[in-house]
């Protein structure tokens, strides 16, 4: 597992909004280069550069000089597969805190604007997906010890889905984004 993010500048360069897309496409994709990444998500070559500069700071990707094919080529790739962090990390530290909030909220952001794009889409295309696509809600009542326990069975769920070997079946497997949340609240 993946040690989580402790560091409020760690975590303020991954929130980054360019930044979190740069990250995404680096673990669906793998190892890219600013050229690559510039024509997958439509930004500057100049910008996508800054913002995997700043990553590279951060210590969230490194550059994969193997792949390079001269000098002047310089691939980056993701330093761990996971990204997490608890906001309890940022408690005792006033301007941590603010970063943590901040990054939860452009998280739950990104999320949501993922389901958006999704629900957006013309009839057409959402027909192209009769079975998968899926919303699933449930009240529950739980301790704080229970409800670990259930994000880890979802997550383990998650994981294995997300590590898997692509079955070599000759059928086209596009991405999926899939999100979850168990948050304490009321109707």
């Amino acid at each position: 597992m993946a040690p989580p993010i402790t560091d409020s500048r760690v975590l303020a360069a991954m929130a980054h909004p360019v930044r979190r897309r740069l990250l995404d496409l680096l673990k669906l994709d793998g190892p890219s280069t600013a050229s690559a990444l510039s024509q997958a998500t439509g930004e500057a070559v100049g910008n996508v550069s800054h913002h995997l500069k700043a990553l590279a700071a951060a210590g969230l990707i490194e550059e994969a000089p193997e792949l390079a094919r001269d000098r002047r080529e310089r691939w980056w790739r993701r330093t761990t597969p996971k990204l997490l962090w608890s906001s309890v990390d940022f408690a005792d530290d006033a301007a941590g805190e603010a970063v943590a909030h901040a990054a939860e909220s452009l998280n739950l952001e990104r999320q949501i604007n993922q389901v958006r794009r999704w629900a957006d889409q013309p009839q057409s295309e959402q027909q192209r997906w009769p079975l998968g696509p899926f919303v699933a809600e449930v009240w529950l009542r739980m301790t704080d010890a229970e409800l670990a326990q259930f994000k880890d069975e979802i997550v383990e769920v998650m994981d294995r889905w997300a590590d898997r070997e692509l079955p070599d079946d000759g059928q086209k497997r596009e991405t999926v984004f899939t999100f979850t949340r168990g948050v304490p609240g009321r109707p």
